[in-house]
């Protein structure tokens, strides 16, 4: 018979083994004190080697939203939190059920991660202060000289000159505040607020102020939601942001006398906000990118139309805030339907 290679890896094998990595882990036993922790584990939360073992869960992290992670793992409940609780050391902390009770969790050091979004962020901010005053003043000179021209008998190319420095001025002081909005919804300077928000008049309002743009497109939009829907847990203000990118976008890249669709799908814990359009679709290849930051469809701009590319990911991060998500449902030649869900209050 041929030899048997099993081998049962001993607990100090194990524990070597954990080590040597570069993840911190902790075993929680299932009356939550720790049971098993690596180097990693006593560098992150920087405690001397062999300090952590038998510590509470307080005693461990010294943070009682992580005291609440763990013991929402120990029953039954995985989640992630990203912790500043040991100075100047930024910390992503993810906990998972144990067998046979308690919890395992792992600490990753993110420090630098979180400074380079931090230098990316002031970048953005500092590019885009600068970058307002001339263009400011680029589409203010721009609407003189249109008003000038007015009275001058020049040639039509030079009109359309003009008009075409307006559009591309006005296209980039729009990206340069969207760009700005993004940031601070990435780095969560701005509030989110927790309202009581009415479904139905949430999306009159922004039918309301999309009409005019869509009598100039000539597209026709339609609203099918009940009146008796559940208020949602939300900020109106960025939702009615998010839902105006979605209409936005669905009227600008629909055929003339196509429609527009607002729908909702009930669900015990929420509801679902679907906007349909009957525009080009999105190729499956670019469906999976589309909620990403200057991604643009080359095949949807099939009428002259052209965004920043930001509108969708500004959508992704509203609807992320709120505790919701965003997805697209798409097949060319026959529209698309972006649909995002939101909590009841």
């Amino acid at each position: 018979m041929p030899p048997d290679d099993t081998h049962v890896i001993s607990e100090a094998e194990l524990a070597l083994v954990a080590d040597q990595a570069s993840l911190g882990i902790v075993r929680f036993d299932e009356g939550l004190r720790v049971r098993r922790a690596n180097l990693a584990a006593h560098h992150a939360l920087e405690r001397r080697p062999g300090t952590l073992i038998g510590r509470t869960l307080i005693e461990t992290f010294l943070d009682h939203r992580l005291e609440k992670l763990v013991r929402a793992a120990a029953a039954g409940e995985s989640g992630v939190y990203e912790s500043d609780a040991v100075e100047r050391t930024s910390i992503m902390v993810r906990a998972r059920p144990a067998e046979g009770g308690g919890a395992w969790v792992s600490l990753e050091n993110i420090s630098e991660l979180v400074r380079l979004r931090r230098m990316r962020s002031e970048f953005i901010d500092n590019l885009s202060h600068e970058l307002r005053t001339p263009l400011a003043n680029v589409r203010l000179l721009t609407e003189m000289l249109m008003d000038d021209l007015e009275d001058e008998e020049v040639s039509t190319r030079v009109r359309e000159r003009v008009a075409t420095i307006d559009i591309e001025s006005g296209h980039l002081v729009q990206m340069i505040n969207e760009l700005l909005d993004l940031s601070r919804i990435e780095q969560s300077s701005t509030t989110i607020r927790h309202d009581e928000v009415a479904v139905l008049p949430l999306v009159e309002a922004s039918m309301r102020r999309l009409r005019t743009f869509a009598e100039r497109q000539e597209v026709v939009l339609i609203e099918l939601v009940p009146d008796d829907l559940p208020p949602i847990r939300g900020d109106e203000e960025r939702l009615d942001q998010l839902l105006m990118n979605l209409l936005h976008n669905a009227v600008k890249f629909s055929p003339e006398g196509g429609t527009v669709t607002i729908t909702t799908d009930e669900h015990p814990d929420g509801v679902v906000i679907s906007v349909t359009d009957q525009g080009v679709g999105i190729p499956r290849k670019d469906q999976t990118r589309v909620f990403e930051r200057f991604y643009k469809v080359d095949r949807a701009r099939q009428r002259g139309q052209s965004g920043t590319g930001l509108g969708l990911a500004i959508a992704r991060h509203i609807a992320e805030a709120h505790g919701g998500r965003i997805w697209l449902a798409s097949e060319e030649g026959k529209g698309s339907t972006f649909s995002f869900s939101l909590p009841f209050a």
